[in-house]
């Protein structure tokens, strides 16, 4: 006997990069049958890019019900902005408990939860509902966050470590003072005081659902499942059910056909030859890093398709002519495109021309280059992409990273060189062969019977144990 429908409200935290992994959530659990509503906190001073989103996304996914929640403006717009979502996501727990209350019959079955939407749990608790977290990072950045409230006290900050200071955490390999997100830096910034809170009560949730395969990371996993990364309390039963890609069906081309401009000119490039480099909603450039990168490029002599913002002090879309360097679109145009602003990276990431993919590592692009047996160039931004990185270059070893990132500035040699790296060396034959790997695992895993299906079914599982208790 099938088991009967579930209604779930997902609660994402604001930004693109948490609203996009949430809708593929609830992409999948319509898949598997169940109603779901998407319930977007929507602040007066919401930035026009998720507004957009939001619209996007709802248009292109009919079956979901996507909601608005109105909340209420913060208290202090000079804040640090990530301490402003987290102020904003607390003040909408009114509205986020009337909304739950003013749902028709049964009312939703479970609520889950972005990591940001901590205080949630206490509108979740008042309405005897069981509420859970949907992490959208790997499961070893998730053991290390969990980890943190009980080891930093006891550390110094790592601002103070020197970047190259190795630190060590349950369930990931050491890695460097430099690479714990930016967030993290200072152990007595409020920024920080606010993170390790978040942290701290994300094992009250009854689980946590993480959009990753147990093969990939099985380290992480054996911390998590043990104990150890939540000393002196239960850890909350961790479910991977990834991996969760979009598979990019509902990208819609922009005005202009950039789209299908640079999707027409993939199909005129050899098998694997092309070099793509995209960095994420929020991925901009000095102008200065704009001309090495294009002299890296250049120089490797490699076809390659590369999306590019506008530096962060400048406003629209970038003006290619003056910001790379003089003639490099000319002498380029028979093996490079360079678009300005916005390709459609899924389709892209799919396509059989492109052989490498430059990224921030955001999780969602990594996700959808193993997907697509793509190696990677790592290069963090921001968040927790460099956390990510030392998991895919290190542990899974499905991609490398460009010297200088945390500086700051990496020179034109070295992209040059991770370039020939992935594109002709014995090196990038072997990231090539775990990636075709990787593909086939995470194929398996959501398969009839596979480990993402499994783990699916103990969640519905444990949520069924929640209400009958």
């Amino acid at each position: 006997m099938a088991p009967l429908a579930k209604t779930f409200v997902l609660y994402p935290s604001l930004g693109v990069g948490h609203l996009n992994p949430m809708v593929e959530l609830a992409k999948f659990l319509v898949r598997q049958g169940h109603n779901v509503i998407v319930a977007v906190a929507d602040p007066p001073d919401s930035d026009a890019v998720s507004a957009d989103a939001v619209a996007r996304l709802s248009a292109a996914n009919p079956c979901i019900d996507f909601r608005r929640l109105p909340a209420p403006p913060n208290p202090d717009p000079a804040a640090h902005p990530l301490q402003r979502i987290l102020d904003t996501l607390r003040l909408c727990n009114p509205v986020l408990r009337d909304f739950l209350r003013s749902l028709p019959g049964p009312g939703a079955h479970a609520l889950l939860l972005d990591m940001f939407c901590v205080h949630a749990l206490d509108v979740a608790a008042e309405l005897a509902l069981p509420a859970y977290f949907f992490f959208v990072s790997p499961a070893g950045a998730l053991a290390v966050l969990l980890n943190l409230p009980h080891s930093y006290p006891e550390m110094p900050s790592f601002k103070d470590m020197g970047h190259q200071a190795l630190v060590r955490f349950p369930g990931m390999p050491p890695f460097r003072a430099v690479d714990m997100p930016q967030g993290m830096h200072d152990k007595d910034s409020d920024l920080t005081k606010g993170l390790l809170y978040q942290f701290s009560r994300i094992p009250e949730g009854r689980g946590v659902l993480v959009n990753t395969l147990d093969w990939l990371e099985p380290t992480a996993l054996r911390a998590l499942g043990d104990g150890v990364c939540v000393p002196g309390r239960p850890t909350p039963p961790v479910f991977c059910i990834g991996l969760l890609v979009d598979g990019g069906y509902g990208e819609k081309s922009r005005p202009d056909g950039g789209a299908n401009k640079c999707l027409a000119w993939l199909d005129k490039q050899p098998h694997r030859s092309v070099v793509f480099l995209c960095f994420g909603s929020q991925g901009a450039f000095s102008a200065a890093q704009l001309k090495e990168i294009a002299l890296g490029l250049e120089s490797s002599g490699h076809r390659f398709l590369w999306a590019v913002r506008s530096p962060p002090e400048q406003q629209g879309e970038p003006d290619l002519e003056g910001l790379l360097p003089a003639g490099f679109l000319e002498r380029t145009r028979d093996r490079g495109m360079v678009l300005a602003d916005w390709v459609p990276q899924a389709q892209v990431l799919r396509h059989e021309a492109v052989g490498a993919f430059v990224t921030h590592g955001g999780w969602n692009s990594a996700m959808e280059a193993i997907m697509s047996g793509l190696p990677m160039i790592c290069w963090p931004l921001y968040a927790e992409q460099a956390l990510n990185k030392v998991f895919m270059v290190d542990e899974m070893k499905i991609a490398v990273e460009v010297a200088g990132y945390e500086e700051g500035m990496v020179k034109a040699e070295e992209v040059e060189a991770k370039v020939r790296l992935l594109m002709e060396t014995e090196e990038g034959r072997k990231l090539r062969e775990m990636l075709v790997v990787a593909r086939k695992m995470a194929l398996d895993a959501n398969a009839k019977g596979g480990s993402s299906q499994v783990a699916f079914a103990k969640f519905l599982c444990d949520l069924e144990n929640s209400t009958s208790t």
